[in-house]
Formats: structure tokens, sequence, C-alpha cells
């Protein structure tokens, strides 16, 4: 008689078992990677926040927009970049935005210790397709190495007028931006504190630093949602001050 030569059922059932146990621990990590990210993304969008307010009331001068030799003697640092002092972040006309306050406000909030780091800064815009090595220190980065600016515009979802945010930054995964708007708002992209910016900014243009993928929200419904299912991989958003 020939003997059967396979694998046996139990051999069989341990191997499933083994697989079974590989992909959850896969899944399981990758679950707690985005959670990593949205905490850092969250953090910070609040701490630059807090830093911007935080200026505001020490100095009673908004960052960027105070002039380089006044902010220098009040902060006690040579400050190379400030603004007009007319008590807000200007940034230009749509397609001809004027970096000059958006730049400086890193540097003159560094200098005051109220961010970490040491930036430069200058009118030039900084293209999101030479990032993470783009900033030369002008701006910070989010967590997928994308570029956050800090702008007065009315280039996300929902807007009525023109108002302070920071461009959360590109390359955030739909899933992982829906978590962060839960986490900082209410989950929806066109309304809160949190919006989804359009699919090619009008503002922030160069290398499309405000845009996103077409797919990341779903505005066939209302409220709009962010569109889990088509899985987009560079989505957008706004955090309002």
């Amino acid at each position: 008689m020939k003997r059967q030569h396979g694998f046996t059922l139990v051999e069989i059932a341990i191997v499933l078992v083994i697989i079974g146990l590989l992909l959850g621990g896969i899944l399981k990590g990758q679950e707690l990677i985005n959670s990593a990210r949205v905490r850092n993304l969250a953090d910070t969008a609040t701490g630059i926040q807090a830093a911007y307010y935080g200026f505001i009331d020490r100095y009673r001068r908004v960052p960027g927009d105070w002039n380089k030799d006044n902010a220098s003697q009040a902060i006690g640092s040579t400050i190379p970049v400030g603004g007009n002092d007319n008590g807000q972040i200007d940034n230009g006309t749509a397609g001809g935005v004027d970096y000059t306050e958006p730049n400086a406000m890193w540097v003159q909030m560094a200098a005051a210790g109220f961010i970490q780091g040491s930036y430069t800064a200058g009118t030039a815009p900084i293209a999101v397709d030479q990032a993470p090595t783009n900033a030369n220190g002008v701006t910070p980065l989010n967590a997928f190495n994308n570029v956050m600016l800090l702008g007065r515009t009315n280039d996300f979802l929902g807007a009525p007028s023109a108002r302070l945010h920071l461009v959360m930054g590109r390359g955030i995964p739909v899933d992982v931006m829906r978590e962060l708007d839960l986490k900082l708002d209410d989950g929806q992209p066109g309304t809160g504190d949190l919006r989804a910016t359009p699919e090619t900014a009008t503002w922030f243009t160069d290398g499309n630093i405000g845009g996103q993928d077409a797919t990341c929200v779903d505005d066939t419904v209302t409220p709009n949602i962010w569109d889990i299912r088509q899985d987009a991989q560079s989505c957008n958003a706004v955090y309002l001050f």
C-alpha cells in the first residue's frame, strides 16, 4: 500500500493559528502606529496654538507680524525677520503669496522659547515636493514629513471668510485624518475647528501645500464625511485658531 504524504488536520490548524496571530500582531502594530501619529498631529496643532497665544499674551504683539527691531529688543536676541505691525499675520493675495510673516512667526516664537527648534525665514515659499529637506529650518514638518504653515485665508471647506489657521500638511492618510478630526473636533471635514482643504489650494499653491487628494472627502452627502472607503493617502486640513 502507498503511504499518503501531506499535512495532517492538526498541523494545518496549527499553521492557521500561527498565521492568524502574526496577522493580528501586524494589524495591531499598525493601529498603534496610527494612534501615535494622531496624537503627534494633535499635540503639534494644539501646541502651536498655545505658543501663538502665549507669545501674544507675553509681548502684546503678533509673532511674525512684529517688526524685527522691536522684537529683537524685547526678546533679547537678534531677530532677522519681522512684519509690518498691523496686528495680524499677512500672507499676500491668492496666487501671489508673500511668506514673510508666516515664516517669521516660527523664528520669533522659537527665539522667545515658545516652540523648540531653530528657524530661518524669508519671503520665499516652501515647496511641498521638497519635504522633508525643504525646510532648511524654515517651517515645522508634520508626522508624515510634510510642510506645515500658518496663515490667514478662506481656503478650507465651509469657509465664510478668511480666518487664521494652521495648515496641517499633506501626506496624511484619510483614516488618520478622520481620527484626528474626532480627537480635536467633530469628525466632520466641513464644520468645526478642523476643516478639510480643497483638492487644489488657491492660496498656498506652491507644490500644492494646501491641497489634498480628490477622494479624501465625500461631498455627495450632507454633511460631508472623510471617505475611508477610498483609502486616500494624501489628505490635508486646517486647524482654525
